[in-house]
């Protein structure tokens, strides 16, 4: 099953135009040690770096893009006054983008075949590295390896599975996943991944035809769940290595949800109109548990406020009030399709309303 998912994986790559080597390809991973997960469950179909990751790409203003529609799904992240946008399109061929916002190292990394897309910082132990791809799944997600060490890491299992690194927890943070339309209502001077990657790739199409819409998957997983349909995008929250899934519907209108998970409280802000999901974790200023109301329709990035008179934006920072400069703990939490959850934390739990 194992050769059989691999020639797959390679038809796939060929198929798009991925399976050449770059130039700066630094050659074959040691895959002989040590490994967190089963070693004959990790599928190789690509060379270490065939799909090139990004590194520090042009930018361009979000009035000089075009090629990204307004309902086209992207990943946010603002430091200070640096508001960028990391297209789907870019990311579904590279998967992995490293960046440089305003003097942060960070990684944005993205599984076309889980719809996961996880911010992660790049240094580790002291030393700043970057992320390139593999050319390895596991459980039909990203494996991730950082150049410096050479570790392989899994995507969404959020740590390094082998290599000098093994057991090192990937320190995430906080970014927004949602609609190019949605965004430049939120940060009008945003700037944005250019076309011109020095890569020659057509990002008008999706590099797996028509994968996250067909039933079924490319390549198999450990634990199914058909509770709900395979490929619906879900937020999970991540709590003492267990999920908790959320599902966009109950975010018809913009909306606040307060609720519990493995014994921790979170605050899930939402819409579905908007494409946007986000969590954190339960807030306290001098012991009064905070109590949050939207005040905006997700048409700039304060969203809401607190019974205290603070008002917050979608990265979970107080920007005005008598707490002005509090920070929000973000949830451990990212959305992808359901399917991907059940292999990595078990069966997830499923909110539902009362």
């Amino acid at each position: 099953m194992r050769n059989l998912y691999t020639k797959l994986l390679a038809t796939a790559l060929l198929t798009t135009g991925l399976l050449a080597c770059t130039d700066n390809s630094p050659g074959i991973l040691d895959l002989d040690g040590d490994w967190l997960i089963p070693r004959n469950e990790v599928l190789s179909g690509a060379a270490t770096d065939a799909i090139p990751a990004l590194i520090d790409p042009e930018m361009v203003p979000a009035a000089d893009v075009t090629y990204i529609e307004d309902n086209d799904l992207i990943v946010g992240f603002v430091n200070g006054s640096d508001a960028r946008a990391y297209p789907h399109k870019i990311l579904d061929w590279h998967e992995i983008i490293n960046d440089n916002v305003s003097g942060r190292e960070v990684a944005i990394t993205h599984c076309p075949l889980t719809r996961t897309s996880v911010g992660w910082e790049r240094e580790y132990n002291g030393t700043t590295t970057t992320f390139g791809v593999s050319g390895l799944l596991y459980q039909t997600n990203l494996m991730p390896y950082d150049r410096t060490t050479r570790s392989i890491w899994s995507q969404q299992a959020l740590q390094s599975v082998t290599g000098s690194l093994i057991g090192t927890q990937a320190e995430s943070f906080h970014v927004v996943e949602t609609t190019w339309d949605t965004w430049k209502r939120l940060y009008p001077n945003t700037r944005v991944v250019s076309l011109n990657t020095g890569h020659d790739r057509d990002y008008q199409r999706y590099p797996y035809g028509d994968y996250r819409t067909a039933p079924g998957l490319l390549f198999g997983v450990s634990v199914t769940d058909s509770r709900l349909p395979q490929k619906e995008r879900v937020l999970g929250i991540i709590e003492n290595q267990e999920v908790k899934v959320y599902q966009f519907k109950f975010f018809e209108q913009n909306r606040i949800i307060t609720d519990t998970f493995n014994g921790a409280s979170f605050t899930i802000i939402g819409s579905r109109n908007s494409n946007i999901l986000m969590a954190f974790r339960e807030k306290q200023i001098n012991g009064e548990v905070l109590n949050f109301e939207l005040i905006s329709a997700f048409e700039n990035p304060v969203i809401m406020q607190d019974q205290l008179g603070n008002q917050w934006d979608v990265f979970g920072r107080a920007v005005s009030g008598p707490n002005a400069g509090e920070q929000l703990e973000s949830a451990n939490a990212f959305a992808g399709m359901f399917f991907s959850w059940a292999p990595f934390y078990g069966l997830p739990e499923i909110y539902e309303e009362n």
